[in-house]
């Protein structure tokens, strides 16, 4: 019988036009750490000055579906000797159904990577503890101001297209 319904007929209670977000996976889409210096790194004294910068782009893949990626950078220095370096991008696929225009970029680029960020921070954080130093825990990152001050910094235009980014530092 539910072969005979209409598949344009609405869901009861407008269901099928609700606002609908799921996260479908995340992964690890690519890690590099570098330890230029081993084994002397070991034996500096003193703490290295550590940088820490991001990156958010998304990108539509079709319909519905959405990769957002978030790319950790962090380098630690001491001197002009690197002690270690990391690149992360750690990314997830979302579906999105009936999200107002107007709103679907402040989800990518505020909301997505937020959801993100817990894993990619455990990622970087065993990654560098791998690698011989003591863990690296990032601090948490306010997503949604740092969103809407790159939105006012650009005169309050949402980009337009696949190339959306957020970029900072911490």
């Amino acid at each position: 019988m539910a072969e005979d319904q209409n598949l344009d007929t609405p869901l009861p209670n407008g269901a099928d036009t609700q606002p609908q977000v799921g996260v479908v996976t995340q992964y690890v889409k690519d890690l590099s750490f570098e330890n230029p210096n081993a084994p002397a790194v070991y034996q500096w004294q003193g703490q290295p000055e550590i940088s820490v910068g991001f990156n958010i782009g998304a990108n539509n893949l079709g319909d519905d579906l959405h990769e957002v990626a978030l790319k950790v950078e962090a380098r630690a220095v001491s001197g002009s000797q690197t002690a270690f370096a990391i690149e992360l991008v750690y990314a997830g696929l979302f579906v999105l159904r009936n999200i107002p225009e107007d709103q679907l970029q402040p989800f990518l680029l505020a909301e997505a990577p937020r959801i993100l960020f817990p894993f990619a921070r455990r990622v970087v954080a065993d990654t560098v503890r791998d690698g011989g130093f003591p863990p690296l825990m990032l601090e948490p990152i306010d997503f949604a101001a740092l969103y809407m001050s790159q939105l006012a910094a650009q005169g309050g235009e949402q980009a337009e297209g696949d190339d959306n980014q957020v970029t900072g530092h911490a």
